[in-house]
């Protein structure tokens, strides 16, 4: 959504010289041909996997993520992003019994912790989320974590290539902002795992070390590819 972004992964892209072609899809933007993708991102929004009817986009990005997951190049899911690609991959995707909104510990499961992706992550890690929906594990991944209110916090396959994540490492707090003015509503909701937007915003360390391990996964999820990331 225009409130969203890729925020810390621009960053990233821009340090190591990758060009960053975003496409807009919700606002009709085409998609670039799958073959010419070289490796793929895919962020959040408040919508939900199952909108196609009011939201006849979101089919056309299934689509094309199924089309990246056949070609076997990098693929990363955040948010949205990684409940759109359980949902290609065959797993439920619902909602959640309570939302999750503000910074709260993952805690990593010891697959991922042994794995090259997240060598040297700490056993648990405070991160930002913004989600009320979940999924299922989808079928051959390796879950990521979980935390006090959400089970499933990501997914990534053995090889190191694919992965989604239902939380915002990427995050700025200059994005958080811009989510906080664009749905208020979701923090009048309440409840134990939905933060203040002061509670929210006033976390520059947080946001600073969220983000070191961002470019750290970055690096190890996409490695050394030229050309664009789209």
């Amino acid at each position: 959504m225009p409130f969203e972004g890729p925020s810390g992964v621009a960053r990233w892209a821009a340090q190591r010289g990758h060009a960053l072609d975003a496409h807009a899809v919700y606002s009709g933007a085409p998609l670039p041909s799958p073959e010419a993708t070289e490796a793929l991102l895919v962020l959040g929004g408040p919508m939900g996997v199952h909108d196609e009817r009011q939201l006849p986009w979101l089919t056309a990005e299934k689509r094309y993520i199924e089309a990246a997951l056949k070609r076997t190049i990098p693929v990363l899911g955040i948010c949205l992003g990684a409940q759109l690609l359980a949902d290609v991959m065959g797993a439920s995707v619902r909602r959640a019994a309570r939302a999750e909104i503000g910074w709260f510990p993952v805690t990593f499961t010891a697959e991922a912790l042994a794995h090259p992706l997240f060598e040297g992550f700490p056993p648990e890690l405070n991160v930002m989320h913004w989600h009320g929906d979940t999924f299922e594990q989808p079928a051959g991944m390796r879950p990521v974590g979980h935390s006090e209110a959400c089970a499933n916090q990501g997914f990534f396959d053995a090889h190191g290539r694919l992965m989604g994540l239902q939380f915002h490492m990427e995050w700025d707090a200059d994005t958080a902002a811009r989510l906080i003015e664009a749905c208020p509503e979701d923090l009048h909701q309440g409840g134990p795992f939905v933060q203040t937007p002061q509670d929210i915003l006033d976390r520059p360390a947080c946001y600073a070390a969220a983000q070191d391990y961002m470019h750290c996964l970055l690096d190890r999820l996409y490695g050394p590819v030229p050309g664009a990331l789209a």
